[in-house]
């Protein structure tokens, strides 16, 4: 989840629902310009017991923080609480109970991002080896009760934490007890980023798939390949989903405005402080009819921070977010971004890529998102068909993408052999939680501490 930046001076507020679409339009950016911003989170443990260590405690979360010093990290803090890392490579910040996550820098190709992310491996191996701590890349805590969990001392967190129960059933597990991989990416004009919007949101089920990697609950298999995305199934519905109306005539930023506009709001900072506005309208902001701050107006900050607390399969704010896959070990972070640079960063790929999903009806849609949760690529598509058997070509598509970009390294390697474990993955005909099961039940005998032999 974001980490809020402070703003400079004070700001004035906002004169006109214009102004709303501001933040979209100013991510407009020529191609040449475009970056990937890549995000992963991993589970924290110590080594002794395997207990997620709480924020204050000796070697815990503030320890690890803290030690990214000698790397360069500079602390950054709320209320006099160190609650994230911020570096040349990004930011280092916390979900809710601890999971760590980096959220990359924008960068200009794959070989960055995986450089970055190796580099961010090695800080956290040494830290670790230091502090007695290890790192997990799952999706979801494999053992933990939401009792067992640490909460992290971040305002917005205990604002959503008591909300989360009043619109679904299961908005805690997806702050406590879930870690993903997201990859932000930039349009160039209103046109270009609906139409990947439409991509992307229509091939997310496809990302779940094959970063599928939560089968388990508490120690034993849940019945599902990716529990995170079952999760926001039932989190809170007004700011989940896969956004009917962005498959519709005249979709652009004014349509999402309105969307964002109706979903509920969870809090506004004021004063180094975030003041609970839960279940509140931004609509009455604008008219100074906020009961949490009643005659005040909304600036661009609070809107900005509305936009950061809406979590459909895919977000936009300044950039595009792709928010469909299951955390996952360090061989498969680099795979995502690939995956989805090769769809939509060139023009004939993306074409291609939505050739392939546009005649699918929303309701179509909707049962794939629906299934991949349990099936991964079992789950069918239109046509009679399963994903799997799209799967591959979508694969093709985003390898043909990436070659066309032509980014190649120093050794003179393009981009496309990112996507190598995502084709073994497909014609494995195995997603990585269907591994895991398989482990479970023959050579772990059913002891899930053996999970944390798959740490990083």
């Amino acid at each position: 989840m974001s980490t809020r930046k402070a703003s400079e001076g004070e700001e004035r507020p906002i004169e006109s629902r214009d102004e709303l679409v501001l933040p979209m339009q100013a991510g407009e950016k020529p191609a040449a310009a475009w970056k990937i911003g890549t995000e992963h989170e991993k589970l924290v443990f110590k080594q002794n017991d395997k207990h997620a260590p709480s924020y204050d405690e000796e070697g815990g979360i503030l320890d690890i923080l803290m030690a990214m010093r000698q790397f360069g990290w500079e602390p950054v803090e709320e209320n006099g609480k160190v609650i994230a890392m911020s570096g040349d490579d990004g930011t280092i910040s916390l979900e809710p109970a601890g999971q760590l996550e980096l959220s990359g820098a924008p960068l200009d190709n794959l070989h960055q991002t995986c450089a970055e992310t190796g580099r961010h491996l090695q800080q956290c191996k040494k830290v670790g080896e230091e502090l007695g701590v290890g790192f997990l890349g799952l999706g979801m805590w494999p053992d933990k009760t939401r009792e067992e969990l640490p909460v992290m001392p971040k305002g917005r967190y205990g604002i959503m934490m008591r909300h989360m129960p009043r619109v679904g059933s299961l908005g805690l597990d997806m702050m406590l007890r879930t870690c993903t991989i997201q990859v932000n990416l930039d349009y160039e004009s209103e046109a270009c980023m609906a139409q990947k919007f439409r991509t992307s949101l229509a091939l997310q089920p496809l990302a779940t798939a094959l970063f599928a990697n939560s089968p388990f609950t508490e120690g034993k298999p849940n019945g599902f390949l990716s529990y995170r995305s079952h999760i926001w199934s039932d989190t809170d519905p007004a700011r989940t989903g896969m956004l009917p109306f962005v498959f519709e005539d005249g979709f652009g930023y004014e349509r999402y405005v309105e969307y964002m506009l109706d979903v509920p709001m969870y809090f506004v900072f004021r004063d180094g402080k975030y003041i609970d506005a839960a279940g509140q309208s931004f609509r009455d902001f604008l008219k100074g009819d906020l009961p949490a701050l009643p005659g005040e107006f909304p600036t661009a900050s609070d809107w900005e921070d509305h936009l950061s607390t809406a979590f459909p399969e895919v977000r936009l704010k300044s950039f595009l977010e792709m928010r469909g896959a299951d955390g996952g070990p360090w061989n498969r972070i680099c795979a995502l971004p690939a995956f989805w640079v090769g769809l939509l960063y060139d023009g004939t790929a993306l074409d291609a890529a939505w050739d392939l999903v546009k005649d699918w009806s929303m309701g179509e849609r909707e049962a794939l998102r629906n299934a991949v949760p349990k099936l991964a690529l079992d789950a069918p598509i239109p046509g009679g068909r399963k994903l799997r058997d799209l799967a591959g070509e979508v694969l093709d598509i985003a390898h043909a993408g990436l070659s066309a970009r032509a980014r190649l390294d120093s050794g003179g390697s393009d981009e496309t052999g990112f996507l190598h474990p995502l084709r073994e993955i497909v014609e494995s005909g195995k997603v990585p939680a269907q591994r895991l099961l398989d482990k479970f039940h023959g050579e772990w005998g059913g002891d899930i501490s053996k999970v944390y032999e798959e740490a990083f």
